[in-house]
């Protein structure tokens, strides 16, 4: 099974709930992966608004 995104912070969820900003609307349809593990020191984070350390989808549809 295909993992699911979270469509308005993009993190990769488990469950039906998302962990960061706590909706509901998940997708299976998204492009690119990228793991951040320092959040504070990272340009990319900064750039996508990403505050907690994890596994993002690049784009959500």
């Amino acid at each position: 099974m295909r993992k699911q995104a979270c469509r308005s912070c993009k993190v990769f969820v488990d469950g039906d709930q998302c962990p960061i900003c706590k909706g509901s609307s998940l997708s299976t349809n998204w492009q690119g992966r990228i793991t951040f593990l320092q959040t504070d020191k990272s340009l990319i984070a900064h750039k996508m608004g990403v505050t907690e350390k994890g596994e993002y989808a690049l784009k959500v549809r």
